[in-house]
């Protein structure tokens, strides 16, 4: 979410996006007979509500607009989802109402700061508003987003969103946000001379998607920029030069036999590291080579010193895509870190 701030005369009004994610009978609800009910949210709220397409059985829903648009859209999404309880009540023997729950996709970056100190933040949330919250503990796949589940009366809801969204301005994402893009119902096995056959077991995430756009989209999507520094540290400098483009999913390589998916082939990459730069990449208890293995869904093993060897082994293994983007978030850890050796003053403890 990147908050975008306009000063107004009623004082600082802001334009949030705020994306949700929802089961496939939670967005036939909102859509409405013929997309009546969006229709009628849009224009009632002033709000941008879309859809992401895909057969998948999750689907993001993104709402964009100024803050009171916003909190119309959640409340009447919040209002929706009770009717909906209540009508599937009447039908059924059950007596206590269940909670109306939404989901929210957070950048990791910003769980922290929602959280709070030893839970501090997260707790005065659940108290002030009456509603349960509830912050993931592993990113999305593929990507480096959070669920945040909000469960509650609607009116506790609205009032946990809005404090919510206070939370993500006041702390904007850090760094590169790969966002959540839900698993198709099945992934195509792609055939030479480009024939598609579904395969029930699904191989990769984004490929049929893909397909089903008719459009080149990148494997994954990377939103912010790193500084390009030049640091004293000519090694630190020319690793963190070092640029990887990014295989997309389904296009076929030559080094690949016709008739298989290249996109799917397991192959390893080995990179060399100076000895005095391994900490940076491996991070405070492994903290950041476990982010880079989760966020690129790469193996990546990093060998023992050598004795009389100023360097050390990473071996990269996995499909071009994810070999690519861990090689792609290993040079961009190199540039945070050059960047910090420029700045002394923005060095924090990592």
């Amino acid at each position: 979410m990147e908050p975008i701030k306009v000063q107004s005369e009623g004082g600082l009004n802001v334009t949030l996006t705020i994306r949700l994610l929802m089961h496939g009978k939670e967005v036939g609800s909102i859509i409405g007979k013929k997309g009546e009910t969006v229709k009628k949210m849009r224009e009632e709220s002033g709000a941008r509500i879309n859809i992401s397409e895909g057969n998948c059985p999750e689907r993001i829903v993104t709402i964009t607009g100024p803050t009171d648009a916003i909190f119309k859209a959640f409340a009447m999404i919040a209002y929706k989802f009770e009717e909906d309880i209540i009508n599937s009540m009447s039908n059924s023997p059950a007596t206590s109402k269940p909670p109306v729950t939404l989901r929210l996709v957070v950048p990791a970056s910003q769980c922290g700061s929602l959280i709070g100190k030893g839970g501090s933040k997260i707790k005065e949330m659940r108290e002030s508003t009456g509603a349960q919250v509830q912050v993931a503990g592993d990113m999305l796949p593929n990507s480096t987003e959070r669920a945040v589940t909000i469960s509650g009366a609607p009116e506790a809801i609205i009032q946990c969103v809005k404090q919510i969204c206070v939370v993500m301005l006041e702390s904007p994402p850090k760094g590169a946000t790969i966002p959540y893009r839900p698993k198709p119902a099945s992934a195509p096995v792609i055939f030479s001379g480009g024939q598609v056959r579904a395969d029930p077991l699904g191989a990769s995430t984004a490929n049929l998607s893909l397909l089903l756009q008719h459009q080149p989209l990148p494997a994954y999507t990377i939103q912010g920029q790193y500084a390009i520094p030049h640091p004293d540290l000519s090694k630190l400098h020319q690793l963190a030069m070092q640029q990887t483009p990014f295989t997309p999913l389904g296009q076929t390589t030559p080094a690949f036999p016709a008739g298989l998916d290249a996109s799917n082939q397991t192959s390893s990459h080995e990179l060399s590291i100076p000895n005095d730069l391994i900490g940076c990449i491996i991070g405070r208890q492994g903290t950041k080579i476990n982010e880079i293995r989760q966020m690129s869904g790469a193996q990546i093993k990093i060998a023992n010193a050598m004795e009389g060897s100023s360097e050390r082994q990473i071996t990269i293994t996995g499909t071009p895509a994810n070999i690519s983007l861990a090689q792609y978030l290993i040079n961009a850890r190199f540039r945070d870190v050059a960047a910090m050796w420029n700045d002394p003053s923005s060095m924090t403890t990592s």
